[in-house]
């Protein structure tokens, strides 16, 4: 069950990353991922619109294009919430307001939908007010394109402005944040003018990305030397840029290895379920192929004892106060 925008969903607390959507995966690998998801009970999707533009020979709006080809053959448009988001197409980049119409409307034909379901700024703009900011994600939401605006990668006082510009002008206030949080990077999210605060402030859902630090906190890393190469190592290397932060990373992963044990599941499950034991509303996770989504969808049914929770977050005390 998911709580979105003031409305209990019937789905699981896991929302599925299509950033591989175009990128690890191919659209017959991607179809199948999608189709898993739902018939699993899955049933929030999010996406973006540069992805994968950095993947040599894309040019962004990959994974948009699948998802939108996936939709049409599935017929489960009214079966899925979809999410997207807008900064970072290479033709559509940053957060003025032409642009962000322009983008839109981009996002809606890759799509094939006639709405977004939740539409983050995905990076704040400096050049942009937040005024004119909030004005022109308001305007999607009267036109119908968007039903929901989400933010991601805002400064927490960048987004507390944004609601005082929608609440002193009358317009769509923020349903989501979209923050990153993981057991490796956690002061962005926790304390008293973290995400987290806000969100709990403001009632709006919390939706974490990079949930599994890049992959690392599945636990198929044995030791850095099993990174190297790896499709995503430089984004686990910025977890761990010294030996006392390798060593304590790997210090998580044996944490969560006895808690994994006791469970009879795997890493990857008690990595998220430790999310939403921490008030994340649905972890972000993507997968690859079909067999990865089983490990995912479990975390939703684990729940994690004081004790246990207690332990991951001593194991990862030294990720608080890094970024």
């Amino acid at each position: 069950m998911v709580h979105f925008a003031g409305q209990d969903l019937d789905v699981r607390s896991l929302v599925l990353g299509g950033n591989t959507f175009g990128w690890t995966s191919d659209e017959k690998e991607s179809f199948a991922v999608l189709d898993a998801f739902t018939a699993d009970g899955g049933g929030f999707i999010d996406t973006a619109d540069g992805y994968s533009a950095w993947v040599p020979g894309n040019h962004g709006g990959e994974s948009e294009t699948i998802i939108g080809h996936w939709l049409k053959a599935s017929g489960k448009r009214d079966k899925v919430v979809i999410a997207s988001k807008v900064s970072t197409h290479p033709q559509f980049k940053g957060l003025a307001p032409d642009n962000i119409a322009a983008a839109a409307d981009a996002s809606l034909a890759r799509l094939g939908t006639d709405h977004i379901d939740l539409y983050y700024a995905h990076f704040d703009d400096d050049t942009q007010t937040v005024a004119d900011m909030a004005r022109a994600f308001d305007a999607l939401v009267r036109a119908g394109k968007i039903g929901h605006i989400g933010l991601s990668n805002f400064s927490v006082a960048r987004e507390l402005e944004w609601f005082e510009v929608a609440d002193r002008e009358g317009l769509a206030r923020p349903v989501a944040l979209q923050p990153q949080y993981n057991l490796l990077h956690r002061s962005d999210v926790e304390g008293p003018a973290g995400y987290g605060a806000l969100a709990a402030e403001k009632d709006l859902a919390l939706f974490s990305y990079f949930s599994l630090a890049s992959g690392f906190l599945t636990g198929k890393y044995a030791s850095i030397d099993d990174v190297k190469g790896a499709s995503r190592a430089s984004g686990i290397s910025g977890y761990m840029p010294d030996e006392a932060a390798r060593s304590a990373a790997f210090s998580v992963l044996d944490a969560e290895r006895q808690i994994a044990a006791s469970h009879g599941v795997e890493i990857t499950s008690v990595s998220l379920a430790w999310l939403l034991a921490k008030g994340v509303t649905a972890p972000i996770a993507s997968a690859r192929v079909p067999e990865q989504l089983p490990a995912l969808l479990a975390a939703t049914e684990l729940g994690l004892g004081a004790e246990e929770i207690a332990a991951l977050d001593k194991a990862s005390a030294p990720f608080v106060g890094r970024s």
